[in-house]
């Protein structure tokens, strides 16, 4: 991942926080890119893409974007002076579409990944939406589309952000439809950006 220079007035834990990101190990598959961050949200903070990629680097699985906002000020919606605000998209098999659990499933994968890692996470919020395409007329010949969007924010309870970042991009790789990796077997760092 591209590092970018952190703020001079950050305080130590920022900064101890943007290492363990840094030196999160994620599947070759992600690959990971340090963006702007947004502003006026939180003093501190420091936002990630992601794109799962299939064999072929040109087979875009799933995308998203993982902040991790810091403010020492500990806004009450919160419940603490971090935030993860996350987005994860992938589109799924057509025949998922009639699935009427798959919102509910989509959230559980989040869940189950974040308790997978043992990222403590409290002050959860997020939607699960499942948009369904069907093309007509001069376009009636596109196949059916079916696309799946986790947005979730939650508070870390644990001091390391590296697991919660992991447990995001394990949410890409569910959706992306990657089989989980057994376990025991850890993933060779894959290329980053």
């Amino acid at each position: 991942m591209a590092s970018r220079t952190i703020p001079t007035a950050a305080p130590a834990v920022f900064a101890e926080a943007l290492a363990a990101l840094r030196a999160a190990r994620t599947r070759p598959e992600v690959h990971l890119t340090e963006v702007p961050p947004p502003a006026r949200i939180a003093p501190y903070a420091v936002a990630l893409t992601a794109e799962v990629f299939g064999t072929d680097e040109e087979d875009d699985l799933a995308s998203g974007r993982f902040v991790l906002l810091h403010d020492p000020a500990c806004p009450e919606p919160w419940d603490g002076a971090w935030r993860v605000v996350t987005f994860a998209r992938a589109e799924l098999e057509p025949e998922m579409g009639t699935d009427p659990f798959l919102s509910e499933v989509g959230w559980s994968w989040l869940i189950e990944s974040l308790q997978a890692h043992d990222a403590g996470f409290g002050a959860e919020a997020g939607t699960v939406t499942t948009v369904v395409s069907e093309s007509f007329g001069g376009l009636a010949d596109r196949p059916r589309a079916v696309e799946l969007e986790v947005r979730a924010s939650w508070t870390p309870t644990t001091p390391d952000p590296g697991p919660h970042l992991l447990a995001w991009t394990d949410l890409l790789c569910t959706i992306a439809g990657l089989p989980p990796l057994p376990d025991g077997v850890v993933a060779l760092p894959g290329r980053r950006h």
